[in-house]
C-alpha cells in the first residue's frame, strides 16, 4: 500500500507547488512590473527636471515619517525577509505599501539605490501574506516566501534563473534549499512572462567580447577577482559603518533624513552631473561598452552609503553593478584586457562578493553575457567568493558553513 501511497503524496506535492506558484509568479510579477515602471518613469522625470533634485532633504523626512508610523511592526528591511526564511519571523503585509512607495520616492529625488532590496521585500511580503491565507505550515511557509521573492526579482530584472537559485542561496551562505526550486522557478518563470507582456525588456548586454582561454588571460581574470573582493570588502565596510555612524551620530530619523538627502544634494553639485544618483543604470552600459571614470566606483560607494545611512529605500544590487561594472571597466584596462570585458567580469564578481551567492551570480553572467565566457565567470565567482570573507550586505545572512573548509560555523555574515 505504501508503495501507492508515496508517488500519490509527491503528486499531490506537486500539484500544490505548481499551483501556489503560479499564483505567487502572477501576484509578484504584476506588482514587480507596475513598480517598474513607476521607478522608470519618475527617473526619467527626474533627469529632465533636476530641480527635483532639491527636494532630496523633503523626500528623507517623509520616509522617515512613513517609517516611524510604523515602528511597532519592528525593522522593515530585508533583513526581515531574510530571517522571515531562516525562522517563524512574521513578515508584516505594510512592508510592500511602504517600501514601493518610499523606493518610489528615493529614485524621484535622486537618493543613491537601485531595486533588489524593493524586489525581495515586495516579494516576501507577498509570498509571506499568500502562504498565510493559504494556512501552509511553517515549514511550507518559509518556501512561499522564497518563491515570492524569486517572482519579484525576476520580474525587475528579467533574469528567472538568476532569481530562482538567488532566493534559494541568499539566506544562509553554504546550504541551499532545494525544496524550494520547482516553486521558485514555477514563480520566476511566470513573473518574468507577465514583465514581458507589459513591456518591461530584460536587462543583457551582447557587445561584451569574450577572448579564447588562455593561461595569460585567466591569470588576469583571477587578479580581477581578487582585486573585487577587496572593493567588496571596502563597499560593505562603508555601508555598514556610514548606516551605524549616522544613527549614532543622528538618532532623530527625520533629522537623518533631511541632513542625508541635503548631502547628496551637495555632493550632486559638486560632481556636477546626476550620474551617482539614481540607479545609474547608463553608466553600467556605458562601462560594459569599455568607457568609466577611474573616480567612478569610489564616488558611486560614498553616494549609496549616504543614501542608505540616511535611511531612504530601494536597494544595494544596482549600485553594485554599478561599482562592479566602472571599477572592473577601469581594472581590466590597467591589467590589459578587454575594458567591456573587464567590466561584465567585475559586475558579476562583486555581485557574487557582496551577496555570497555563486550559483547565483554565475547564472546572472549567463543571463546577462550569454554563455560564452562561462568559465572566466565560474573562477572568477569562486575567487571572490573566497576571497570576499564573511562580509555580505545583509546584517541578517547567515554563513552556516565556512568558505575555508567543510566546517560548521552558523554565525552572522559581517
Amino acid at each position: 500500500m505504501e508503495y501507492i501511497k508515496k508517488p500519490l503524496e509527491y503528486l499531490k506535492r506537486l500539484i500544490q507547488w505548481t499551483v501556489v506558484a503560479v499564483v505567487a509568479g502572477l501576484l509578484g510579477g504584476l506588482v514587480g512590473s507596475v513598480f517598474h515602471h513607476c521607478v522608470d518613469y519618475v527617473t526619467e522625470l527626474r533627469l529632465n527636471n533636476p530641480w527635483i533634485l532639491l527636494f532630496l532633504p523633503v523626500a528623507g523626512i517623509l520616509i522617515a515619517g512613513m517609517y516611524r508610523i510604523f515602528k511597532k511592526e519592528g525593522i522593515l528591511d530585508t533583513n526581515c525577509v531574510l530571517e522571515g526564511v531562516q525562522s517563524d519571523k512574521k513578515i508584516p503585509f505594510v512592508m510592500l505599501p511602504l517600501i514601493f512607495v518610499s523606493t518610489v520616492l528615493t529614485h524621484l529625488v535622486g537618493g543613491s539605490v537601485g531595486r533588489e532590496g524593493a524586489a525581495l521585500q515586495l516579494g516576501g511580503s507577498i509570498g509571506y501574506r499568500l502562504g498565510r491565507w493559504m494556512r501552509l505550515k511553517k515549514e511550507t511557509l518559509h518556501i512561499i516566501v522564497m518563491a515570492g521573492m524569486s517572482s519579484v526579482f525576476s520580474a525587475l530584472f528579467g533574469t528567472p534563473l538568476t532569481a530562482t537559485v538567488f532566493s534559494m542561496e541568499v539566506a544562509s551562505v553554504g546550504v541551499i534549499h532545494y525544496a524550494a526550486l520547482l516553486p521558485c522557478v514555477v514563480a520566476s518563470v511566470v513573473a518574468y512572462e507577465i514583465s514581458l507582456l507589459m513591456g518591461i525588456a530584460p536587462i543583457r548586454f551582447a557587445n561584451v567580447v569574450f577572448e579564447p582561454v588562455t593561461a595569460t588571460l585567466m591569470g588576469k581574470v583571477v587578479l580581477l577577482a581578487l582585486l573585487c573582493a577587496w572593493v567588496s570588502i571596502l563597499f560593505c565596510s562603508v555601508i555598514h559603518n556610514c548606516e551605524r555612524c549616522m544613527k549614532k551620530r543622528m538618532p532623530n530619523p527625520w533629522v537623518r533624513g533631511a541632513i542625508g538627502g541635503g548631502v547628496i544634494l551637495l555632493l550632486t553639485a559638486l560632481v556636477g552631473n546626476q550620474d551617482y544618483n539614481g540607479a545609474g543604470m547608463d553608466v553600467i552600459v556605458h562601462a560594459v561598452s569599455g568607457d568609466a571614470r577611474y573616480e567612478a566606483f569610489l564616488l558611486k560607494i560614498v553616494f549609496t552609503a549616504i543614501t542608505i545611512g540616511a535611511g531612504f529605500k530601494g536597494g544595494e544590487i544596482v549600485p553594485t553593478f554599478f561599482i562592479g561594472a566602472t571599477f572592473g571597466c577601469v581594472a581590466g584596462n590597467f591589467l590589459g584586457m578587454d575594458a567591456g570585458f573587464g567590466a561584465a567580469i567585475g559586475l558579476v564578481t562583486l555581485f557574487c562578493c557582496v551577496v555570497n551567492c555563486p550559483l547565483a551570480s554565475l547564472l546572472l553572467a549567463v543571463e546577462l553575457f550569454g554563455i560564452q565566457g562561462i568559465l572566466f565567470f565560474a573562477v572568477a565567482c569562486g575567487v571572490g567568493y573566497l576571497m570576499s570573507g564573511n562580509r555580505s550586505l545583509y546584517h541578517a545572512q547567515k554563513i552556516i558553513y565556512s568558505k575555508l573548509d567543510d566546517t560548521y560555523l552558523d554565525e552572522y555574515a559581517k
